[in-house]
């Protein structure tokens, strides 16, 4: 099991940086050429994501990207270290519109996340998030001579 880890500043312009290196990492792990597109946008999407919540909620840690190399998958994590507030609570000195529209473009990055991902885990609380996608690997062709 081999595993990339990747860090980076809660800032748009690193997520590109993320997805070329997780498109890469997946076709060297087996991942089907025709789902690579598919890779970096839901990687896009989920770092985006992250780097949203941190900068809404002015956390200065880095966003964390796992990529991981198993027998027969290939996993990527993305987490956060946004608070994740439990529904039903509202956080503290947020406006209503404001809270909205956060949680508007949350689902709505899910959403997207989900169409393009079958396998997809979505974990939040206090300490922060975590989405994990996985796809399924091809081992490498013998060439024989």
């Amino acid at each position: 099991m081999a595993t990339v880890e990747l860090r980076f500043s809660a800032l748009p312009e690193h997520v590109r940086t993320a997805r070329l290196v997780a498109a890469a990492v997946a076709r060297r792990a087996g991942v089907d050429e025709a789902v690579l597109d598919e890779v970096r946008l839901a990687v896009g999407e989920a770092c985006s994501r992250a780097v949203g919540l941190h900068q809404i909620g002015g956390i200065t840690a880095p966003v964390m990207v796992l990529l991981i190399e198993e027998e027969k998958q290939f996993s990527i994590e993305v987490g956060d270290e946004a608070p994740h507030a439990v529904p039903g609570e509202r956080g503290s000195g947020v406006a209503d519109g404001e809270t909205d529209a956060e949680t508007e473009e949350d689902e709505m990055g899910l959403a997207v996340i989900s169409g393009l991902v079958d396998d997809v885990e979505v974990s939040a609380g206090e300490h922060g998030g975590l989405i994990r996608m996985t796809w399924p690997t091809t081992p490498p062709v013998a060439v024989l001579s």
